[in-house]
């Protein structure tokens, strides 16, 4: 039986200091943004429904021409289009990326396409290879969100294949890839589009071999802590009720309940299992105040603001609002003067970014009261390093030291003191990592250079 997820007043839950969250225009001139991704350098790469992959520099200027077009191939209409787009973690090597989009049929393809031999800011457009078609029964409930994990493979969030109440109950057949998280390993040798990673939960019985998870109403957005590596699913609700869903990244063959629940509530219990495991959400909100949908986001991993360190930002598409979930599972709302929220972006140095559908791009800022942090600061020298670096500690006694390259991978963990500070980076490949010194549950990161 599943056991209730009993929740704390989460829709005016607060920290036990002032947060506020903050947008700062960024960009404008956009049309529909559905995705904010990087490349691994500083540029920002925006979905637009209709079919065209823009590139903002560091500046928040559009380029003139757009990355790829592909809009001879979907049609944007309602939540149909060019849906996702994820860069391979060799990006800088094979220069191969993946979309998602939904075809002239309506059905979801997940192609790969490569960059422009020639133009690092233009990509191939006869390059186009499709690795997965996927039947759409309904023109809503797409999904459309891809990541790569921390594991190097691809996963693709799925919806239940929409009109209303999952009537087929789609999300809990594991002979369909509907209402699923996937996991596909597209690093091949060329004999077939993609391969079943080890581990998938489902293969050598009964279930599709690309399930990774089940039960999901429509997983429009999710993420990977970067430095954690944890899987943030923020899953679309019926009529009352938005969920979150974190798992260590390891956790495979889970059952998030749709239909059978809508976030932690019963909701169509026919030909649900008495005795079935289901995964709760960490927290959930209802549809009061004119909320309805929510945008999923990142766990905030950058320097800027570093109270916001380790927490959830998302958005609610109806309200206006923007959402922190807090490491006490606590929802804190602010609310803004736009609205129309469809995707959460995160840059190179773990920065985060958010789009309305009216075009604009915003930069997320914080206001939170950093008193007592800045109380316990640290300092890193050198930076850029070679085969060492010291950590000077700044009314801290001691700290935990850990190193993460950028796609969330632990290489270096050790703990200092203020007599001894030195961590052995020899070990280290030229490149950018994150340096995140931790103490009593304060997180500070920085972004660390090795030129070795």
């Amino acid at each position: 039986m599943r056991t209730k997820l009993l929740l704390p007043a989460l829709l005016c839950a607060v920290f036990g200091y002032s947060q506020t969250i903050e947008l700062e225009l960024f960009a404008y001139g956009l049309s529909s943004p559905v995705e904010i991704t990087h490349a691994g350098d500083e540029r920002l790469f925006v979905v637009e429904q209709a079919g065209y992959i823009q590139i903002v520099d560091p500046e928040g200027a559009v380029n003139d021409t757009p990355f790829l077009d592909v809009s001879d191939l979907t049609d944007a209409n309602g939540e149909q289009g060019l849906l996702g787009l994820a860069f391979h973690p060799d990006y800088e090597e094979n220069g191969y990326f993946f979309i998602n989009y939904t075809n002239l049929s309506g059905d979801t393809v997940i192609a790969r396409y490569s960059v422009s031999d020639d133009d690092p800011e233009m990509a191939d457009p006869d390059s186009g290879l499709e690795l997965l078609t996927i039947d759409q029964p309904y023109a809503n409930h797409n999904g459309g969100c891809l990541r790569f994990g921390p594991d190097g493979y691809l996963y693709v969030g799925m919806g239940d294949g929409g009109d209303g109440n999952d009537p087929q109950n789609r999300a809990q057949n594991l002979g369909t890839l509907l209402g699923k998280m996937l996991r596909l390993d597209v690093d091949t040798d060329g004999e077939e589009p993609y391969e079943i990673p080890d581990g998938n939960p489902f293969v050598g019985m009964e279930g599709e071999d690309e399930i990774w998870a089940y039960g999901m109403r429509n997983p429009w957005k999710f993420s990977f802590d970067r430095l954690t590596g944890d899987l943030w699913i923020a899953d679309v609700g019926q009529n009352q009720y938005e969920e979150i869903n974190m798992v260590a990244p390891t956790a495979a063959g889970l059952n998030y309940g749709w239909r059978c629940y809508e976030a932690s509530h019963e909701h169509i219990m026919e030909g649900c299992s008495d005795t079935g495991t289901y995964t709760m959400p960490v927290a959930e909100y209802s549809h009061t105040g004119g909320r309805c949908s929510i945008t999923g986001g990142y766990v905030y991993t950058g320097e800027m603001y570093p109270s916001l360190q380790g927490m959830y930002v998302f958005a609610d598409l109806c309200s206006g609002e923007v959402g922190v979930l807090d490491n006490e599972n606590n929802i804190t709302w602010t609310a803004t003067d736009t609205g129309g929220f469809t995707t959460f972006g995160e840059d190179v140095d773990g920065e985060l970014y958010i789009a309305s559908g009216g075009g604009n791009i915003y930069k997320i800022a914080s206001t939170l009261n950093t008193s007592d942090f800045n109380k316990q600061t640290v300092s890193i020298y050198p930076n850029p390093a070679t085969n060492e670096v010291f950590i000077e500690l700044q009314n801290l006694p001691s700290a935990s030291v850990k190193i993460f390259d950028l796609g969330g991978k632990l290489l270096v963990h050790q703990n200092i003191t203020a007599d001894n500070k030195r961590i052995d980076t020899a070990a280290l490949q030229n490149g950018i990592y994150l340096l995140q010194v931790e103490n009593d549950n304060v997180k500070h990161t920085k972004k660390l250079m090795i030129n070795q």
